[in-house]
């Protein structure tokens, strides 16, 4: 790489929050719900979302640079494949993850990394003075786009996972902080002798039904609410954990785990669905992994682990790793199996 390219690099990284907000604009703005399939330009775009046609017009050259449109020699300004992922009509919309991780709420506490790395300490209740969750309650945008964005964000999980898995050798597998159960209602529908329970807080549960009841398995799932810190149901022999672990730190995840281990069966199996970061970054996952990585501490002081990690967090909750697995691209998350075993804790 010649100097000008590395002088390149690090000036698109600099620039990297100003590409974010450029999307989060567009989002926020309805810019791919006004365009849908049709071109316009810059005027015509902002004369129907109701913005200034020059500033608009700025907005959609920036955003065909970010591949978000594509721009015609007559002007016209239309969506891209991956623009189109910010409509709202569609099924696999990822609109309001885009709101979500855009929010200013979380830039601003971005904008406090510095602090973060000095103390290890997350920035938002100190931003905000008040935890993520409580603040994502009082909200109201973030209130009504968190729920969708962790559904958009399971989408992939939830149609990797029924492959990648023997589900058939299980009688009930419980779903330990599954949300709105998407990633759960894809196993049942896989497997029609399998039953399952969803567990997770009330307000993560409250559309639950509905996944289930559209997916077929609702008379096959027990939606059960509760705190993972607190306990977990019994009456499962699998039990499923995905992106639980990393919101916060050690402590707080072999308590999770400690809560499992005490109602899974001898027989039972543990499946912790997480990414699993290698001991040193060889390109084996994506940037974003470690961006994710990073979120989880500025916004609740959580952290990504290696896989000597996990194992290390499995031997304290009393079990023992037995398989890793990576899901298939462009998944980056890893399948870690444990058994019960004897607590080291």
């Amino acid at each position: 790489m010649t100097e000008t390219k590395h002088k390149q690099q690090l000036f698109d990284l600099v620039f990297g929050h100003m590409a974010a907000q450029t999307v989060a604009t567009a989002a926020r703005l309805g810019v791919a719900d006004s365009l849908g399939d049709d071109a316009r330009t810059g005027e015509e775009l902002a004369a129907a979302i109701g913005t200034d046609a020059s500033a608009t017009t700025q907005l959609c050259r920036a955003l065909a640079t970010l591949g978000i449109l594509t721009q015609a020699e007559s002007g016209h300004f239309r969506l891209t494949e991956t623009g189109a992922l910010l409509r709202t009509d569609r099924a696999d919309s990822f609109h309001s993850f885009a709101r979500v991780f855009t929010d200013p709420a979380i830039s601003s506490a971005w904008g406090e990394l510095d602090d973060v790395v000095r103390t290890g300490n997350s920035s938002f209740p100190t931003v905000h003075g008040k935890s993520f969750f409580e603040y994502v309650a009082g909200d109201p945008n973030l209130s009504a786009n968190f729920p969708v964005a962790l559904r958009q964000s399971a989408a992939q999980t939830a149609e990797a996972l029924p492959d990648s898995y023997d589900f058939s050798a299980f009688d009930t597998v419980a779903d330990i902080g599954g949300g709105s159960g998407a990633v759960l209602a894809s196993v049942l529908a896989a497997n029609p002798g399998l039953r399952g329970i969803l567990f997770d807080s009330a307000p993560a549960v409250a559309q639950a039904d509905a996944t289930l009841k559209a997916a077929g398995v609702a008379d096959r799932c027990t939606v059960v609410s509760g705190d993972v810190v607190a306990e977990v149901p019994a009456g499962a022999d699998l039990y499923l954990i995905k992106n639980v672990l990393h919101h916060g730190d050690n402590d707080r995840a072999v308590t999770v785990l400690g809560n499992i281990r005490r109602v899974i069966p001898a027989h039972g199996r543990l499946l912790i669905v997480d990414p699993a970061l290698p001991e040193t970054v060889d390109g084996s996952l994506p940037d974003t992994m470690y961006l994710s990585d990073l979120h989880m501490r500025v916004i609740g002081g959580g952290k990504g682990r290696t896989q000597a990690e996990f194992a290390g967090l499995c031997v304290r909750a009393g079990f023992t790793v037995t398989k890793f697995a990576l899901l298939p691209a462009p998944m980056a998350f890893s399948l870690i199996e444990a058994v019960p075993g004897d607590s080291d804790s």
